[in-house]
């Protein structure tokens, strides 16, 4: 691991698998759903003893099975781990987690560490991370891009808010989890490079839906035109991955449509209380309400491609 520029620049995925190990490590993880729970065997994986919880019992007792060890509440996670990661669906599920009765904030030691994984509301990271600090904890924001390829492939790229010294302590777990990480700023720095991220996924997801309906409504074949803008400008991520999703009508969600939607709403609120407008994300957050009242919310975020080309 090396550290330039504010950037943990990480090795090839096969040869942190073998120079890495987490044995001796005791990580909480909290949130077990589509990208939790292989970030949590993940951590298995490499040697840790993983304390878990979720709010439903299925995938507890699923993992349980696989040798990861229970908890019955976020404050017992946080009373049996030194250090606690979060993977909810959003604001509220992370302030319920760490902050509510039963929470992590109650069971947290004063030397702990929690980080948040997911994508929270920047006002709502920087109050949880006081209320930590008052207990003499300490609080890691780093929201994570890949999806759930990423997550299962322990490649995620991990962009980290909190002291130089919190984000160095969960180097260990980013290690296991992701391919590169970026230690962006303080506290609530991670949560404005992700809803960064979430722009730009948005808007390019549209853009690549748009242009593939084009091209099949303008007859010519929307596979062959998807290949010939892989060699140019328009080359992308998501023209890859997610263009081939809508090429094939492929849309069991790696990101849930109803995730995407409120992560757009999530940044026109971060821009709002700096007074800055984004009219086309404000746009983008308007054709996910339109797939969502079309049944369309459990979907992948690609499925944006069904009312375009509808």
């Amino acid at each position: 691991m090396c550290y330039k520029t504010g950037q943990f620049h990480l090795l090839p995925t096969e040869a942190r698998a073998m120079s890495n190990s987490l044995s001796g490590h005791v990580v909480g993880f909290i949130g077990l759903g589509l990208m939790g729970r292989p970030m949590a065997t993940n951590l298995h994986a490499a040697g840790a003893e993983v304390i878990i919880h979720n709010r439903s019992r299925g995938v507890v007792d699923a993992l349980a099975a696989e040798g990861l060890s229970p908890a019955r509440s976020p404050r017992e996670v946080a009373e049996r781990a030194p250090v606690t990661i979060v993977m909810a669906t959003d604001t509220p599920a992370v302030e319920r987690i760490v902050g509510g009765d039963d929470g992590v904030v109650s069971g947290i030691a004063p030397d702990g560490l929690v980080i948040d994984m997911g994508t929270t509301a920047v006002d709502a990271t920087r109050a949880l991370a006081k209320a930590l600090e008052d207990r003499g904890a300490n609080y890691v924001d780093a929201p994570v891009s890949g999806g759930e390829i990423g997550a299962k492939a322990g490649t995620l790229s991990i962009m980290a808010g909190g002291s130089e010294e919190a984000v160095a302590r969960a180097m260990p777990c980013f290690e296991v989890m992701g391919a590169g990480v970026t230690h962006v700023g303080d506290v609530g720095a991670g949560q404005i490079a992700k809803a960064a991220n979430q722009v730009i996924v948005g808007l390019t997801i549209g853009a690549v839906a748009e242009a593939l309906a084009l091209a099949k409504r303008a007859g010519a074949d929307p596979a062959k035109v998807r290949e010939a803008l892989q060699g140019g400008f328009a080359a992308s991520r998501i023209l890859d991955v997610h263009g081939q999703r809508m090429i094939d009508g492929a849309f069991t969600p790696g990101g849930k449509a109803t995730t995407q939607r409120k992560d757009m709403q999530q940044a026109l609120d971060l821009a709002t209380s700096i007074g800055l407008e984004l009219p086309a994300t404000a746009l983008s957050r308007d054709l996910y309400d339109r797939l969502i009242a079309a049944d369309g919310g459990d979907l992948d975020h690609s499925g944006l491609y069904t009312i375009i080309d509808a």
